[in-house]
Parts: structure tokens; sequence; C-alpha cells
């Protein structure tokens, strides 16, 4: 099931640069990074830099679980690829941020690849859907 896939996508009223550094930023990640209702991140950290690495503890249902991974492309406003690793995800699992303008806008398309079975992408698609739409409110 490896070669599962997911894309979701989203115009988001801020400019690239905005939506591109809110991605990197621990604050402002942990603010958005929220998949489903009454899911908290507990704490982010962000090094910003290919080959390093983001970690955060999201808090679902008095559960804490970590997810984690390694930044592999950093392109300023235009795309973010990075590792993902949480206990629900595949080895080799990445996620791939594509930004592009449109106006005053900003449309974000999120690609994520290799997950353990249907039912898990099934989940992360409507939790990067309601994450992408929580970055919206967080940026307008």
């Amino acid at each position: 099931m490896s070669d599962l896939r997911l894309t979701v996508s989203r115009t988001i009223a801020a400019p690239a640069k905005k939506v591109h550094d809110a991605w990197l930023n621990a604050e402002t990640l942990a603010r958005f990074m929220l998949p489903a209702e009454g899911v908290t991140v507990l704490d982010c950290v962000t090094d910003p830099r290919v080959g390093e690495r983001f970690s955060m503890i999201m808090r679902v249902c008095e559960r804490d679980i970590p997810h984690s991974g390694t930044y592999q492309e950093l392109t300023p406003r235009s795309r973010i690829r990075f590792g993902w690793e949480s206990p629900f995800s595949a080895d080799g699992s990445e996620v791939t941020i594509d930004l592009a303008p449109e106006a005053a806008c900003t449309r974000i398309t999120l690609t994520h690849v290799r997950f353990p079975s249907e039912e898990s992408r099934d989940n992360h698609d409507a939790g990067w859907a309601r994450i992408l739409e929580v970055l919206g409110r967080e940026l307008a």
C-alpha cells in the first residue's frame, strides 16, 4: 500500500511568502497543525534547513502523538518537501507543499505519499484538509 497518495488544495488569502514562512515557524505551525476538532499541539520545534528536522507532539483525546520529519527541499515562496514520521505513517512517507501565487492569494497544493493502508490515507486526507482550512484562518 506504500504507493498510496493524496492531494489537497486550497486558496489562502495571503501572499506566498507568508504561507511559506508559516510552515517553517514553530509558533505558527503549532497554531494550525490541527487535523481534527479538539487536537492541540503541546510542543513544536523546527530547524528549517534542508537536512534538519521538525518535531511536534499532538494531543488527541488525552493521547500524546509524536510527529516529526526531515526537511528535504525548501524553495522560498514555492515549495517545501519533508519526510513525515508518526505512529500512523509508512517508511518513506513524504509531504510536498507547492505554493502558487494567485493575485493577492496563494494556491497551496499539498501532496502526501506512502501510507500503510487506504484507511490511513483517507484519515490523513481529512486531517490535511482541516489543517489547510485552519492555516487559511490563521493567516487571514
